[in-house]
């Protein structure tokens, strides 16, 4: 008798048999297939049908121009509340709450107080440290940060967990070396090997995050009989620097929503350490991640967890940790807790900033690789959809289910990644097409002469949106390194203008390759980006 299916825990059509085998097919070809057919209806409409085509680009540049200004409200409120998050004493906060919990000035919701009982000094921090091929001063610099967060160390539990694959020889003599640096500054330091080959694994971040929650669970949690609802626990990318206070930031999100069990938490990635040193088109990439992650912390119903981030220990055990089978690790947890909580469970945003690295790799060719593959892989998140509309179908009966809250996630992930794959391609390259295919039935028209008129015009505007990123850029670029002059940041600044370029080469040409792979079945393993300093 074969074992039973958790379909939670499936990566692609080839885990399933029979009948879903074929359903999760078909709902695998429905991304590419979608943003295909627009780009190729668009294309062969604009030598047929010009004027229907020179109408829908007229419409689509109002959209593109109402998205912008919509969309820069809400990064310059975001970055009100960032700044703002900034400025709090985060433990003076915590320390507060702690002893005055009914303090009407701290202006709470008071069911969050009836819900855990607890104080931050309860509270245990988990951080979860997965590595590859990334150097000792990397993983030293993410570990020295802990420390000098500011959150008492003797409550935190670090696990740093290297890839055997890598090369077991070379990883025990890393660990080694981290060991004796930093062993003895934490409550509980702990270092795992993940076993290479494992049958049914991808090899990738997630099937090692979740190897070293299992180890961590058995040999530091149970062992020492830590209670599950005490522990907040943190998956950081290697490169991840925490900026002092953001333990603290967590700790009092997590003491001050209503239901903090059902929510994981997800800071600002910022991608700031070694900024000044990468390419211009790997920083215009980076600072347009960021952004889009500061609109849509405003925008909290689309929020999804993503890169480091943070959640509860008792929800993580509860839905048995990582799936080990898929590539985009950090997205796909929150989609499975969506699902296992019936749709009640949500991401609450944490204005406080983490630092990352630019992709930067050994050459100026060699990034652009880099960077190419790396936005690919993160595209490679559109595998979300079907698993979000094959899970749906298996649970849409289940009377406790929020369907509303879950098909609004299933639509805005169809809308975001066929916007990701389409919108680039349609702005700089389909709007010309009616006057280069549409031959002298268009181009006698007075449509056709009005149309670069009206399109530029509307782009102009649109300008805006782009000029607000090079500022909001600036205002949160780190401080200026003494080996660069102030010129530098200057350059920094003007280098918004290849938006234009950056945003098809390396935005909807890798995610549209993502989404044809998918639709044929060619399944793409887990890339891990290079970090050069």
């Amino acid at each position: 008798m074969e074992p039973e299916i958790d379909f939670l825990k499936i990566g692609k059509a080839t885990d399933l048999q029979g009948r879903d085998r074929k359903i999760y097919r078909i709902l695998e070809i429905f991304p590419g297939f979608l943003s295909i057919a627009t780009l190729l209806v668009l294309t062969i409409f604009s030598y047929f049908k010009p004027v229907w085509v020179a109408y829908a680009i007229i419409a689509f540049d109002v959209y593109w121009l109402l998205l912008v200004v919509y969309m820069a409200i809400f990064l310059i409120t975001s970055y009100y509340r960032l700044k703002q998050g900034l400025r709090t004493n985060w433990r003076q906060a915590c320390e507060k709450l702690s002893a005055n919990p009914h303090d009407p000035d701290l202006k709470i919701d008071p069911q969050s107080l009836t819900r855990t009982g607890l104080k931050w000094e309860d509270l245990w921090q988990i951080v979860i440290l997965p590595t590859a091929h990334e150097s000792e001063e990397i993983i030293s610099e993410c570990l020295t940060s802990l420390i000098q967060d500011g959150f008492p160390t003797k409550q935190m539990i670090v696990a740093v967990t290297f890839e055997e694959r890598i090369g077991l020889e070379a990883a025990r003599q890393r660990a080694s070396d981290i060991q004796k640096k930093f062993s003895d500054k934490f409550g509980y330091f702990f270092v795992t090997f993940h076993p290479d080959n494992i049958i049914g694994e991808l090899k990738g971040k997630g099937a090692n995050q979740a190897w070293c929650a299992r180890q961590l669970k058995k040999e530091i949690i149970d062992a020492n009989h830590l209670n599950y609802n005490n522990l907040l626990v943190s998956v950081f990318d290697i490169d991840t620097v925490v900026k002092s206070g953001y333990f603290f930031a967590l700790t009092y999100k997590f003491l001050t929503i209503a239901d903090p069990y059902h929510n994981s938490y997800q800071p600002v990635p910022v991608y700031h350490n070694n900024i000044w040193k990468a390419p211009f088109f790997s920083r215009v990439a980076a600072s347009s991640n960021t952004f889009w992650q500061m609109i849509m912390q405003i925008r909290q119903e689309s929020l999804v967890t993503y890169s480091s981030h943070s959640m509860t220990w008792r929800a993580l055990n509860e839905i048995d940790f990582w799936g080990s089978k898929n590539v985009s690790e950090d997205s796909r947890i929150f989609w499975h807790c969506l699902l296992h909580y019936n749709g009640h469970y949500r991401v609450e945003p944490v204005h406080f900033p983490v630092s990352m690295d630019v992709t930067c790799d050994q050459s100026f060719w060699k990034t652009v690789r880099s960077l190419y593959k790396q936005q690919r892989r993160w595209a490679w998140g559109g595998e979300n959809i079907p698993y979000l509309l094959f899970n749906t179908s298996k649970r849409w009966k289940n009377k406790d289910m929020d369907r509303g809250r879950i098909l609004g996630h299933i639509l805005v992930q169809i809308y975001g990644f066929h916007a990701w794959a389409t919108n680039a391609l349609i702005v700089g390259v389909i709007g010309w097409l009616p006057m280069l295919l549409g031959g002298d039935r268009f181009n006698s028209t007075v449509l056709s002469g009005n149309l670069p008129y009206i399109t530029q015009n509307l782009m102009n505007v649109a300008m805006i949106g782009l000029v607000l990123s090079a500022v909001v850029s600036a205002l949160l670029l780190p401080k200026r390194p003494p080996e660069y002059k102030f010129w530098k940041k200057i350059f920094m600044t003007l280098e918004w203008v290849a938006v234009p370029v950056t945003i098809v080469i390396f935005g909807a040409i890798p995610c549209l390759e993502a989404q044809i792979r998918l639709m044929f079945g060619k399944y793409m393993g887990f890339w891990i980006t290079p970090k050069v300093r």
